[in-house]
């Protein structure tokens, strides 16, 4: 399937269209601390740094998972790249969950 056409693509278009897309490590974070994230997706090229420091930050809070997208191909849904991204509506969450599986 090209990268382009991932059913996950559609799904944060939806959730940027909306307003429920945040991006970037620290706003997401900020956010996701206060308990208004639902959903903290990592990209596949985010470092393992990021990775690591974000599920330790997100732990036990928020599910925070890495997807099958690089930030590159993710450029187009925010103003500049980003590795993290925060979806703050849960059933919105829910069906980008439906397509990390």
């Amino acid at each position: 399937m090209a990268n382009e056409q991932h059913p996950l693509m559609g799904a944060l278009g939806l959730c940027r269209k909306a307003g429920k897309l945040l991006h970037g490590y620290d706003r997401v974070q900020e956010n996701a601390l206060r308990g208004k994230v639902a959903l903290v997706l990592l990209t596949a090229d985010a470092s393992e740094r990021t990775v690591k420091h974000m599920k330790e930050a997100c732990g036990g809070i928020v599910a925070c998972e890495q997807i099958p997208l690089t930030s590159a191909q993710l450029a187009m849904l925010t103003p500049k790249p980003a590795a993290v991204f925060g979806i703050t509506d849960e059933h919105l969450a829910q069906l980008c969950a439906k397509h990390l599986t």
